[in-house]
């Protein structure tokens, strides 16, 4: 009898786990292969080869950049070397990226290691850059005023909270006020691992403000990207291993009221907001085990969506940009400026393209 439910046990066992497995694979997209569409006229930015995971482009075509993430279980080609925030602008014929000099109170950039990144703009015309940073793979937001006749970051403040303990993105809506996306629950490598291959979908979103904190959406497998239309009424989230796009209704006590959800045949990361259109543009992982199982021979492809209309009963889904990893490896992130496309990458380079 003991030895039947030992086989009993184990048989269930084995079964949990091809299920979880097949699960695993479906939701990683493992086996999606990519059909190219090209672009015109695609040229490599100059100056980046670790990574591009997050960029904001301003109004005035000056465009940030976060590159050298290390993340865990995500390929870095400089895991020694400390991350670093890269300018850009657009506005020139060939453009070229320099590095911002971070000056302030923030002396210790040995550790600097930045993901999401969002800016925001006051009533002076002051520019504040919000930097979600993990030193030593935690999870702090790093707040800077963009000091431009100097090409530098001034670092004003460093902010953790309990609530906020793996940030992936941030979408700022003050100096001091964001949405933060968390990728897990758990900030133990162990616990993560099983978090993601089980499906937990235990993800969740907060707002932040000096003055309040909480939990605004939750039950996402792996939140990732966040953004906020032009008129600051909703708020779209991106959940990577569901390949779903999330729109909530944004009220003015800051809470969220889910709207609709759209589906994908990929997995979707930074979400970028065309000011003018309120058009959503899309870097996404056609298959998300060649990103987190990164193998040179068989890279990572690039995929980059545009969603129009995206309020409307029906919105336009467009696939703007695919290759399969040998010009442009894992593109986390899209934006556009003028008639130029410019994509980002979780690890590798970045690509800017006429449309």
């Amino acid at each position: 009898m003991a030895k039947l439910m030992v086989l009993t046990l184990v048989g269930l066992g084995l079964a949990l786990f091809r299920d979880h497995r097949s699960s695993y694979q479906t939701r990683l997209n493992a086996f999606r292969e990519v059909k190219p569409v090209e672009l015109p006229n695609c040229n490599l930015v100059k100056g980046i080869e670790v990574g591009s995971e997050d960029l904001e482009i301003l109004p005035n075509g000056l465009a940030f950049i976060s590159s050298g993430l290390k993340y865990p279980g995500i390929k870095s080609f400089e895991p020694d070397k400390p991350g670093k925030i890269l300018l850009m602008d657009l506005n020139e014929e060939d453009p070229a990226v320099l590095e911002l000099e971070i000056t302030g109170s923030k002396s210790d950039l040995s550790s600097f290691n930045p993901h999401g990144i969002s800016t925001f703009t006051d009533e002076d015309n002051a520019v504040y850059l919000l930097v979600v940073n993990h030193p030593d793979f935690k999870s702090t937001v790093e707040l800077f005023k963009f000091q431009e006749e100097e090409k530098s970051l001034l670092h004003l403040k460093t902010i953790r909270h309990r609530l906020l303990p793996s940030v992936n993105d941030i979408v700022a809506v003050g100096p001091e006020h964001f949405y933060a996306t968390n990728d897990h629950y758990f900030t133990d490598p162990y616990l993560r691992s099983w978090e993601m291959y089980l499906g937990l979908a235990w993800s969740y979103v907060v707002y932040y403000s000096p003055s309040e904190v909480r939990v605004v959406a939750e039950g996402f497998d792996f939140a990732n990207g966040i953004n906020i239309s032009p008129d600051g009424k909703y708020v779209y989230i991106s959940e990577l291993l569901a390949h779903k796009i999330h729109v909530y209704e944004k009220h003015a006590n800051w809470t969220l009221t889910p709207l609709k959800s759209l589906d994908f045949d990929t997995l979707v990361d930074n979400i970028s907001v065309d000011p003018v259109t309120g058009d959503l543009w899309i870097g996404c992982h056609p298959n998300g085990m060649k990103i987190f199982f990164y193998d040179a021979e068989n890279p990572p492809a690039s995929e980059v969506l545009r969603i129009q209309n995206i309020l409307t009963e029906e919105p336009k889904v467009t696939l703007v940009y695919a290759e399969n990893g040998t010009v442009l490896q894992g593109s986390t992130v899209a934006s556009v400026y003028k008639g130029k496309l410019l994509i980002g990458t979780v690890f590798h380079k970045a690509l800017y393209c006429e449309l």
